[in-house]
């Protein structure tokens, strides 16, 4: 096992009727923004929850961010936060309204030139921002316990990560209650990010972390069991449950401990959103058992174990197991409606062409830092 520091702030609240809690969370004497999306939050009575927890609070409102955050939008929101004085930022929505929320609180203090180097420029760092929470009603990116932010810029099609501590949401509400009325295509796409979160952490190859690697397996297991009960009964609150609380567990830190991780799969499907506009979790079902099957031979040893603890495959040789685990995979992300080739999705590799040519100028991808421009490029191939 690697050497780590693991040091994770954000206080969690889950269950039904959190969100009430508001009222004490949210410090009082600030300005607070409430951002949220499309206006879901409006029709399944969220919206009305936090209104009225907020009721002692200056509020704001900043609707409209959309799904793979805009910069051009929540540039918006930065001269709302200036021009009003705000001073604690509230997310309510899903993982890409929180990835915003972190954006705006970053860009409001930012005192460079234009805050995208944040997330365009390594050599600019993150270091300051405005206090965060988090109200979650859509479990997939684990935003609401992490420091991450994944922000898409229209101009330049082009859709990166954001990374700091200074973005740790302060607290984070998880009502499952709140995900009841998700549609059903939503509800896969996190099941499939979810998923995808923890092979990126698991599937690289051992170095002996025989509890994280059994904390991985028990998030895919449940993963796998709660997947097809919610399509059934998508107001089961154990089931919502079980699944949010894996979204958030997926992607926290804490089975990364030690370990390494491959985020190829997150890195080349963020380039098919940010060209053709497909939902993030459909892209991750696209990439990801390409990447497995391209990458095989480097993680042979941990694909074959994921075929043995999490698909129960016996009484193969080591070789069939790491092809039916793959194929076990890519037939999960089916089994809840996502597709998983780019032909599903009207989209020719022809057009895929100029991809890879942007991973020329990054750094190589995988935990072995072994995929490149070329490697990218034969990785959409067996996506076709």
């Amino acid at each position: 096992m690697w050497n780590f520091t693991y040091h994770n702030p954000t206080k969690i609240v889950f269950g039904k009727g959190t969100i009430a809690q508001l009222t004490d969370l949210v410090p009082k004497g600030r300005t607070v923004m409430m951002i949220y999306g499309g206006g879901s939050i409006k029709r399944n009575g969220v919206y009305d929850q936090v209104v009225d927890a907020l009721s002692d609070h200056t509020v704001v409102e900043f609707g409209g961010v959309q799904p793979n955050p805009k910069y051009e939008k929540l540039m918006e929101a930065v001269e709302q936060v200036k021009a009003e004085d705000v001073g604690f930022m509230l997310g309510v929505g899903g993982g890409s309204v929180l990835d915003g929320t972190k954006f705006i609180a970053a860009a409001a203090v930012y005192e460079g030139e234009d805050p995208w180097d944040m997330v365009a420029d390594d050599d600019v760092e993150c270091t300051d921002a405005l206090p965060i929470a988090g109200v979650i009603t859509l479990p997939a990116t684990g935003s609401e316990m992490n420091r991450n932010a994944v922000i898409s810029r229209e101009s330049t099609r082009e859709k990166l990560p954001l990374k700091s501590d200074a973005i740790r949401p302060a607290f984070s509400i998880l009502d499952p209650e709140t995900t009841f009325s998700l549609p059903d295509r939503q509800t896969a796409n996190g099941i499939v990010d979810t998923f995808v979160h923890v092979t990126e952490q698991y599937l690289t190859y051992p170095v002996n972390s025989p509890l994280q690697d059994r904390q991985a397996e028990a998030i895919l297991k449940t993963v796998i069991e709660e997947a097809p009960k919610v399509f059934q009964s998508p107001r089961d609150y154990d089931v919502r449950a079980n699944l949010m609380w894996c979204a958030t567990q997926a992607l926290n830190g804490l089975i990364g401990c030690g370990v390494p991780g491959d985020y190829a799969t997150h890195r080349i499907g963020h380039e098919l959103t940010a060209f053709f506009g497909i939902d993030h979790g459909r892209t991750l079902a696209i990439v990801h058992p390409a990447v497995l099957r391209h990458q095989r031979e480097n993680k042979a040893e941990k694909l074959a174990q994921y075929g043995l603890r999490v698909w129960n495959l016996t009484g193969l040789t080591t070789e069939k197991t790491i092809d039916a685990a793959i194929e076990k995979t890519e037939a999960f992300f089916q089994s809840v409606g996502v597709d998983t080739r780019l032909s599903d999705y009207g989209v020719d590799l022809a057009d895929c062409e100029p991809i890879p040519e942007r991973f020329r100028e990054r750094d190589n991808l995988g935990e072995r830092e072994n995929i490149g421009a070329k490697e990218v490029a034969e990785i959409l191939a067996l996506c076709e």
